[in-house]
């Protein structure tokens, strides 16, 4: 047995490109239009993680966009995605600058969440030992929920 992705559905594929691609720095592996089932599946890695995908189609995040308008509700059984990085500090400023909210900041050097445009909680992790605390990081409060 072995991992192969996670699927979330987005309402706006464009928009879930650019942030999951163009703000939160994953890339797109594979796509696959299907117009008998009016979808599209798009495949995304994490750097890490581009050549594992693309040699063996995992470990991905699959957005299915279904072309037929639908509204999505998230409930809280799903959880949530997890992406460790090199800085969570600069992570979190680039989300922060294209616009993102950290509902959970890093006071801790170590973990931060965010959500997609589509609501998708998104766990942030420091890789290897936390950071040394920082401002503006300690003292922003929590913001939502994740």
């Amino acid at each position: 047995m072995r991992y192969l992705h996670t699927m979330v559905r987005v309402k706006d594929l464009d928009a879930s490109l650019d942030f999951y691609c163009n703000v939160f720095g994953l890339t797109e592996i594979r796509r696959m239009e299907n117009e008998r089932g009016r979808f599209t599946l798009v495949f995304l890695a994490a750097r890490d993680d581009i050549d594992a995908a693309r040699n063996n189609s995992a470990p991905c995040l699959e957005l299915t966009h279904n072309w037929d308008p639908e509204d999505y509700t998230g409930g809280r059984n799903f959880g949530h995605l997890a992406y460790e990085v090199d800085d969570i500090y600069a992570i979190c400023q680039k989300l922060m600058d294209r616009g993102v909210t950290i509902n959970r900041p890093p006071r801790d050097g170590h973990m931060a969440f965010v959500r997609s445009p589509d609501g998708i909680s998104i766990e942030i992790l420091q890789k290897g030992e936390s950071l040394p605390g920082a401002e503006p990081w300690l003292s922003m409060p929590n913001t939502g929920v994740w």
